[in-house]
């Protein structure tokens, strides 16, 4: 376990030196800062050399340039940094002189890093394993270049747009003393100002035993910028402070007059954030005005003053409350939705940018795949017979994409393009490894191709060949069942597995459909099935069953009309149909708020419906799939699915181009209605892992006044929502971040598009219209999956079918016949992982280490089958790895286990019953606990 990495062990010193404060005195901390968005108006390149300033005057590398010079000018000087991604390319950029002086000033704890992660994530639309690995990404080269000095003990998300309990949880594992931000809604951030609150204990899951993913949070006073009248950027008009008493416009009395108010805070310590977007590229004005404010404020304590003013950071600030000893509100729920005014509610961005939502999403899946066959491959799979490939590159990647103006889909267009283009440079260089080490896996180092436009239905190699064989690769940790759908030219063919079984399939169109049962590597075995003879029944006649789910259609309007569970002999009434909200329209800040890439203010409550009936075509009728295609307009169409052997209702939606010649802005939405009696209830996960109660016109913190009903009642969903009553749950999968709501008693809708006319003066500065291939509008497709059961046994349906909506099988396909001496079948896993438990990462370290997390996806009382602490081997996991010595480390992967030592804090009592948790019976045997995840770095050899 070699490497800068570990070097914290040998640090003997402690990093974190504070200003002293005065405990009789108001303490006011002064937290220089620079908010650095990883893209928004500009591409992140754009933004870190200062290009395109026409767009927006922001330079990083002359920020991070200006700001080290200052801090060297006065030892009282601080400065804090989160942005990784700007932090790493300015330091690879640096002299040795410069590396030598920047460390010295981390090991001071002048320059702090906070947060630490490659981006500051959003909170609404990122998957948690996307947010783990970006934090993760940050937090090693951190420790890599700094050391302990290095390790942010402070989460830092100032921008984001509200804020999820499981980026809480996230941040407590990963060992964070506390945790800041900016954005809280208007009527919750009133009453917190007025109760003195804005200081809490967030509770951040229902499953795991406090403290473990308790975090000490702050709402952050001004936002993240400056006190008005205190902002001395260059980009500022505030006046400076004129010290001098000749002059006839000194202001020294006025400007310390104006700053001596004290705040809504309990204990006798205040932060104020000095600095801004892009702030900081003279740094000396700041430097120079904040040294002055401190000196002029600080001399009235001789005349009786009790306020005390230093230079200061998040983590400083944070011990000082932590010494106060005080009893701080507990927090159980999350901060969504925000408002920031009463028609102003920032829920459209869940769903806006749906095509870049998806790849993002598709792209986490590829980089899990290539990150385990780096690992499986070996050494090899970076240098082989196709190439030099590299996981890193995807990394980087990705990190930057979980930013909270980039999956959001909050970023002007020629941005959003560049994140695309940056996934698929990535995936590139993923490409190349995961060729070699499918070559080295399966002995055969025949050409590979991935048909990167099967959505489409495109792949030259299907369409093409006679005879070629698949590749399916399971990155999961245990036996999917996985339809597939090739583009084709025959009417015939024979498809056989592995063990040249049958597998059964059916031609129809210009496709063939077929089911892989996966034992890939899983990660579990590698599905090589060579197309060879199937038979094809041209008339067909529509099913509308098979073994579990029973689905009817109303003849008259071709909608969907009632759903049974042939399990347990339960029906619900379902009727599904698109709509769209009218977006509130204006061309000037004067007008009313107007829906926006951020915000979603329809013009009324009701929906226009697309069409009241839909044209209806049976597509297939098959031992394999049975299908029905819906038309309800020229630009909205679908295809409801039923696979045999499969518990869910597949519909895989197409909307767009979406029409505005009307010049009417549209947000279009998928509802279904149900005789579920969910009483104003529905559910929705957070950032993909526990589940969140929601109720319609109400939040648990605060007595709300509702003064939007639609966007106010709007939930972001990562990969499900579902609404119960006592007998019945139908729960929805989704293939990316969406918007959701239950706005009627057994309804639920979600977002799926949003084309709009009007900029929403955010920020962003134009409309979200995105133009697609031929500038006439986007088209989107996606897939929801619909599960029906009873409350007590969907999770065991819903938990499984949204890891692999996640984590997807990838294909890839070789002309011909595999050679006699083609291993067809492999797996990287002994056996299959317990169905509770998740292989979350397999990533290599080092040389000989190996990282991996481990997760229980249930939570605590969901399922009475699977909801039980479960054990797992370490040494029995691997069929190709020897484990030769296990560490536990944090979630984020940059302390010891053992040397996690975070601050306590004391929270109100609540009479809650608290989780329980099981512990380890040996060494190598690692017990689970519900919704617990745990990481290792495993010392490991080939066999």
């Amino acid at each position: 376990m070699a490497g800068l990495y570990l070097s914290f062990l040998f640090q003997l010193f402690f990093c974190l030196s504070c200003p002293a404060t005065n405990p009789s005195m108001l303490n006011v901390h002064l937290v220089p800062h620079t908010h650095d968005d990883v893209g928004w108006l500009k591409t992140v390149d754009q933004y870190y050399y200062g290009d395109r300033n026409n767009i927006q005057h922001a330079g990083v590398q002359y920020i991070l340039d200006s700001v080290i010079d200052q801090l060297q000018k006065d030892p009282a000087r601080r400065f804090i940094y989160v942005e990784t991604a700007f932090f790493y390319r300015w330091w690879k950029q640096q002299n040795q002189s410069t590396q030598r002086i920047v460390t010295q000033l981390v090991n001071e704890g002048r320059l702090e890093f906070i947060n630490g992660g490659w981006c500051m994530s959003d909170e609404a639309t990122t998957h948690y394993s996307a947010v783990i690995d970006q934090m993760t990404l940050g937090l090693r080269f951190l420790n890599d270049t700094f050391g302990e000095c290095g390790r942010p003990r402070v989460a830092w998300h100032i921008d984001p747009f509200g804020h999820a309990r499981e980026h809480a949880s996230i941040f407590a594992q990963m060992g964070y003393d506390g945790f800041f931000f900016g954005r809280l809604d208007y009527q919750d951030k009133a009453r917190r100002m007025k109760t003195k609150e804005m200081e809490m204990l967030w509770r951040a899951s229902e499953s795991l035993t406090p403290p473990l993913a308790d975090l000490f949070t702050g709402v952050l006073p001004n936002g993240y910028n400056p006190p008005e009248g205190f902002c001395w950027d260059q980009s500022c008009d505030d006046a400076p402070i004129r010290d001098d008493p000749d002059l006839e416009d000194y202001n020294v009395d006025e400007i310390v007059q104006k700053f001596l108010n004290a705040g809504f805070y309990k204990a006798n310590h205040i932060i104020m954030t000095m600095g801004s977007d892009f702030q900081y590229e003279n740094a000396n004005l700041w430097y120079k005005n904040m040294d002055k404010l401190i000196k002029y404020v600080n001399a009235l304590q001789a005349k009786g003053s009790k306020v005390n003013v230093l230079y200061s950071t998040p983590s400083c600030y944070l011990q000082e409350l932590n010494l106060a000893n005080l009893t701080w509100p507990l927090k159980t729920d999350d901060f969504f939705p925000y408002a920031d005014d009463a028609h102003d509610f920032w829920t459209g961005y869940f769903t806006s940018r749906p095509a870049l939502k998806l790849y993002e999403r598709l792209s986490n899946s590829r980089l899990q795949t290539c990150n385990q066959l780096e690992v499986l491959g070996g050494p090899k799979s970076k240098s082989g017979p196709f190439g030099e490939g590299d996981s890193d590159t995807m990394s980087k990647a990705m990190g930057v994409a979980q930013h909270h103006d980039a999956v959001s889909g909050t970023e002007k267009q020629h941005v959003a393009y560049d994140y695309a283009r940056r996934l698929a440079t990535g995936w590139a260089h993923c490409e190349v490894l995961v060729r070699n080490s499918l070559a080295i896996l399966s002995g055969s180092e025949a050409p590979r191709v991935f048909c990167e436009n099967l959505n489409i239905s495109v792949c030259p190699l299907t369409e093409s060949s006679h005879k070629f064989s698949m590749n399916v690769y399971n990155p999961l940790g245990r036996t999917v069942s996985w339809p597939v759908r090739l583009p084709v030219n025959g009417s015939v063919y024979s498809v056989t597995d592995a063990n040249g079984r049958a597998v059964d399939s059916q031609v129809g169109n210009v496709f063939i459909s077929l089911k892989c049962t996966c034992y890939i590597y899983d990660m579990k075995s590698s599905c090589l099935l060579p197309l060879l003879s199937v038979s094809i029944n041209n008339k067909s006649v529509l099913l509308y069953v098979f073994k579990f789910l029973k689905v009817t259609f109303d003849e008259t309007t071709g909608l969907l009309s009632s759903l049974t569970n042939l399990e347990t002999n339960q029906t619900i009434q379902l009727t599904q149909n698109f709509y769209w909200y009218n977006a509130s329209a204006g061309n000037n800040k004067e007008s009313p708020q107007t829906s926006g890439a951020y915000i979603f203010r329809p013009n009324s409550s009701d929906p226009f419906v697309i069409n009241k009936t839909a044209e209806t075509q049976i597509v297939t009728v098959s031992s394999t799939v049975q299908e029905v295609t819906q038309w309800f307009s020229p630009w909205v169409s679908q295809v409801v699915r039923l696979y045999e052997g499969h518990r869910e209702l597949e519909l895989e939606w197409t909307v767009g181009p979406v029409p505005v010649a009307d010049g009417l802005g549209k947000e279009v939405i998928t509802r279904l209605d149900t005789d579920i009696k969910s009483s104003d209830y529905f559910y929705t996960d957070s950032n993909g892992r526990e589940v969140l109660e929601r109720r319609k016109d109400y939040r648990p913190t605060w007595e709300l006044k509702q003064t939007e009903p639609v966007a106010g009642n709007y939930y972001p969903i990562n990969s499900r929502a579902y609404i119960k009553d006592d007998k019945h749950q139908l729960t929805v999968v989704t293939d990316r971040s969406q918007g959701a709501s239950s706005l009627y008693n057994g309804s639920l809708e979600i977002m799926l598009h949003r084309r709009l006319l009007y900029d929403d003066y955010r920020g962003v500065g134009e409309p979200l219209s995105e133009p697609g291939d031929f500038s006439d509008g986007l088209v989107a497709r996606g897939r929801l999956l619909l599960t029906f059961t009873p409350p007590d046994t969907a999770a065991d349906v819903h938990r499984p079918l949204a890891q692999g909506m996640v984590l997807q099988p990838l294909l890839s396909f070789q002309d011909g016949t595999p050679s006699a001496n083609t291993k067809l079948e492999f797996s990287g896993l002994q056996t299959d992982l317990p169905p509770a438990v998740h292989l979350l990462t397999l990533s290599q370290w080092d040389e000989d280490t190996v990282l991996i997390r481990l997760e229980h996806q249930y939570q605590a009382k969901e399922s009475k089958t699977h909801s039980q602490p479960v054990t797992v081997n370490l040494q029995k996991l691997f069929s190709t790895l020897d484990v030769l010595g296990a560490s536990e480390m944090s979630l984020g992967a940059n302390q010891w286990k053992e040397d996690m030592d975070r601050l306590q804090w004391n929270a109100e009592k609540t009479s809650k019953p608290l989780p329980l948790s099981a512990k380890d019976p040996s060494p190598w045997e690692v017990t689970l606990n519900p919704m617990e995840i745990r990481t290792f770095l495993l010392r490991v050899r080939q066999l």
